[in-house]
Order: structure tokens, then C-alpha cells, then sequence
């Protein structure tokens, strides 16, 4: 008997043609799942779908769509162990870059169709699943900026360009930021709290190597003195997120904790997942392994060797 998976998939997301993404999708899962297919609307959202699909008693819970459709479905099956599959059809794809998954139509689907599972960590923020980051100050502003028209013409270079248009209106706020152990206060242009994130969300990236299943958030605090310091710590993230080094400014700072509460003055607005939920202040907490997501097999390499640079070595080969 063929497990049970509901895709629940977003018609409106991205720049392609839904209906003949819908179609790639079906013929590669409908074969290996009893398929059930739910479509979001403008009055019901995935969470919803995702909910009444579990309740349904499914065994797999597929989502299409994008961020904001991929992380609300994520939501509803946190702490289920139902495994949740992704095929990204959005602008960024940022939920699938963050968790190793791919971001074609059909290299997703054979993902969700090998069936392997890997447990990683989600976070709550003010009470709210949260699956990728919090943004505080410019990447809220950034995203808030980025409309609807400007995302299916320009596509993820409509977050460029609105950061770009943000740059005019740069200011900084102070932040307090409490852990479990200290409490810091500074003074900030933006501040991200990730729990997974890729490498193009670079406000994210001080510690350049965010794990997404160890347990623990990465806070990022970015506070240049003006625009042209501000562009120069954002290409510094991006060189330090693409080589995996640990940025090296002393207008970038970051520390890992179990949770964070954020508080500003004045008050910033907040992005979480992609969509502004309101202002600060915030707290974020980690739920470790609490989301079950299919992903590639990733076969590590083993070295099997490594001589060079001992000390009078000499290898001699054996004959047969």
C-alpha cells in the first residue's frame, strides 16, 4: 500500500507556470504516494491545509510554493515527526538553500522520493514558529520594500534592488540583547536571530556556518557608522558566508545562544520567515530537532589517506 502525503501547493508562487509545475510534480510522486493535493488561497493558507491534512492522517506532508507558504506549512507539523518534503517555487528560495535542499521542480520531488528524513531545529519568536531568522531593522525594512510587482518581474534581485533603495533611509537604533548569561546593549542597524539561513541572507552570516540541527540560535549585530560602512559590512558578510570564515570587522559582532530577547529603541520592525509580524521587542527560542525534513543523502567523503609531511617519510610500494 502507497503511504499517504497531501501536497499542499501554492498556484500563484514564483515566475513559471504553475499548472505544468503541478503536472512535473504529480508524475513524479503520484507513482511512489496516494496523493491528496490541496491549493492555498487568498483566504486559506498552507498552515490551515497542513493541519487538516494531519488530522486526515497522512504519513508525508509535501509543500510547493513559496517561503512564506513552505515555513507555514513547516509550522503545523513541528513536533508531529511527520516528514515534511519541499519543492521551491519562489522568489528567494531561501527556506531550501538553508536546509540543503535543491531548488529545481524535479530534483526536489526525487528527494521527497528516496524518503530520507533528517531532523533540524525550528525556533518560536513571540510565540510564533519560526523556521529560518528574525530580521530587526534594515532586512525588515528591506523586505517590507520589496513589493508583489517588483518580485515577479525582477525576481530575487527585487530584494537587491529594495536594499539598495534602503541604503538612502539608513539609520541606527540602540538594541538590548539578553541571554540566558549576559545581557549587551549597543547600538545596531540590523540584528538577525537564525536558527538556519543561506548564504544570500547575508545580515545572517557573522559566524559564516550556521548549522540548523545543533541545538542553538546565531545572533548577528551589524552596526556601521553610515551608508558607505553599511555597504562594505554587507560585502564583507557575503565574502566571509561564500568562503565560511568568521567575519573579522569590529562593526560586526555575533554570539550563539538557546534564546534571545531583543529589545530597541525606538522600536524596529520584524521579519520573520520572510513576513513582517510586527515590531520589537522579540523573544526567540530553539526547539531543538523539531522539524522532520526529507533531504539528499549527502555522502561524505573519508579520506583514506594522508602522508605528506611526516617527518623522514619514506613509502615504499609492495609488489604483488
Amino acid at each position: 500500500m502507497k503511504p499517504k502525503a497531501c501536497l499542499i501547493f501554492n498556484p500563484v508562487a514564483g515566475q513559471g507556470d504553475s499548472e505544468q509545475d503541478l503536472e512535473t510534480i504529480k508524475s513524479i510522486l503520484s507513482p511512489e504516494f496516494d496523493l491528496q493535493i490541496k491549493f492555498t488561497t487568498p483566504e486559506t493558507d498552507a498552515d490551515q491545509l497542513a493541519k487538516e491534512a494531519i488530522a486526515s492522517g497522512i504519513d508525508y506532508l509535501i509543500a510547493s510554493g513559496g517561503d512564506g507558504t513552505l515555513s507555514a506549512a513547516a509550522t503545523a507539523v513541528i513536533a508531529t515527526d511527520i516528514p515534511l518534503g519541499i519543492i521551491s517555487r519562489g522568489t528567494a528560495n531561501a527556506f531550501a538553500a538553508a536546509l540543503g535542499i535543491p531548488d529545481t521542480i524535479t530534483a526536489a520531488c526525487k528527494t521527497i522520493v528516496q524518503g530520507y528524513a533528517k531532523k533540524v531545529d525550528v525556533a518560536t519568536c513571540n510565540g510564533r514558529p519560526m523556521v529560518l531568522l528574525a530580521g530587526i531593522g534594515f532586512e525588515a525594512e528591506t523586505v517590507e520594500k520589496a513589493s508583489r510587482e517588483a518580485k515577479n518581474r525582477f525576481g530575487v534581485l527585487a530584494y537587491v534592488f529594495a536594499g539598495i533603495s534602503q541604503l538612502r533611509e539608513f539609520q541606527t537604533f540602540e538594541v538590548e540583547i539578553e541571554t540566558e548569561d549576559k545581557i549587551i546593549k549597543t547600538s545596531a542597524s540590523a540584528v538577525t536571530v537564525a536558527n538556519a539561513a543561506p548564504k544570500t541572507s547575508v545580515l545572517a552570516q557573522g559566524p559564516a556556518g550556521i548549522i540548523p540541527d545543533d541545538g542553538l540560535l546565531d545572533l548577528t549585530i551589524v552596526a556601521p557608522q553610515n551608508v558607505a560602512g553599511a555597504v562594505a559590512a554587507s560585502y564583507h558578510l557575503f565574502q566571509t558566508a561564500s568562503s565560511s570564515v568568521p567575519v573579522e570587522r569590529d562593526d560586526i559582532g555575533y554570539l550563539r545562544a538557546k534564546k534571545f530577547k531583543v529589545t530597541t529603541e525606538p522600536p524596529q520592525k520584524v521579519v520573520v520567515d520572510g513576513e513582517i509580524i510586527g515590531t520589537t521587542p522579540i523573544e526567540v527560542e530553539c526547539i531543538p530537532g523539531g522539524l522532520n525534513i526529507l533531504t539528499p543523502i549527502v555522502e561524505e567523503e573519508i579520506p583514506t589517506e594522508k602522508l605528506d609531511g611526516l617527518p623522514n617519510l619514506v613509502v615504499e610500494m609492495k609488489e604483488d
